[in-house]
């Protein structure tokens, strides 16, 4: 990958102007390995790419630009295509919010689907009928005819909003189990390693988190909801119900 590129790609996904100085310190390593001698050289490189890629943006066949603004660059789009975009701002689906509950069932969904009620449940641990509905709702999911067996119980599955909302071209690209279990080993590590950092009174913190009722059962720990909107652009926060 070119150092353009590079520089490119970091601007693109930052919330924020990223300055020179962040943006040398993240490729220097792999300017160095094409030659740069010393750390001069290297700014100097950073500095005309950056340069390269303003020059190449600013040309009427680009809708976005980089600019400098706050002393660091950012993409954005360009004043004369403002009108346009907000229109389609306007016109993009609100943001789904999902309780934990109902993100747990949808999970269960998209990796034994198809699968009925009863089965969800069972891998939950919890009634989860009450939750169907909201994804149903939601159309996150779908049915997908009946199991042949005694009661002949509703299959469900994902849809193509699901795809969407999550930004996978299709079931395939769910992370597996294995990696899930990674992750949720690396979160649980992290956790005990905060509650462990003693207070300004030298106790560590160890308050538990509280606890809520929530619909399906009082039990159930602090109900926290999940917004999705465009692709990679989840956010978790926490309801208030």
């Amino acid at each position: 990958m070119s150092l353009k590129a590079k520089l490119e790609a970091i601007i693109y996904a930052a919330e924020t102007p990223v300055t020179l100085e962040q943006l040398i310190e993240l490729v220097k390593e792999s300017v160095i390995s094409e030659g740069a001698a010393n750390g001069t050289e290297v700014r100097s490189r950073v500095r005309l790419a950056l340069e390269q890629l303003v020059v190449y943006y600013f040309t009427p066949d680009h809708g976005i630009e980089i600019r400098q603004v706050a002393g660091g660059y950012r993409m954005s789009t360009k004043a004369e295509h403002h009108d346009i975009v907000r229109a389609f701002a306007k016109s993009l689906k609100p943001p789904i919010r999902l309780s934990l509950p109902a993100l747990e069932t949808l999970a269960v969904i998209a990796y034994k689907q198809p699968v009925t009620v009863p089965e969800i449940s069972e891998i939950r641990g919890v009634d989860s009928s009450g939750v169907i509905a909201t994804l149903l709702d939601r159309k996150l999911i779908t049915t997908a005819g009946r199991k042949q067996v005694i009661g002949r119980p509703i299959l469900y599955r994902t849809t193509k909003d699901f795809l969407l909302r999550f930004g996978l071209g299709d079931i395939g690209e769910l992370p597996s189990v294995e990696e899930f279990e990674k992750l949720a080993s690396a979160s649980l590590q992290a956790d005990l390693f905060q509650a462990a950092i003693p207070d300004a009174t030298g106790v560590p913190d160890v308050t538990p988190e509280p606890t809520v009722a929530g619909s399906e059962t009082a039990a159930e720990p602090e109900r926290r909801t999940i917004e999705l909107g465009e692709p990679h652009e989840a956010e978790v926060t926490t309801a208030d119900s």
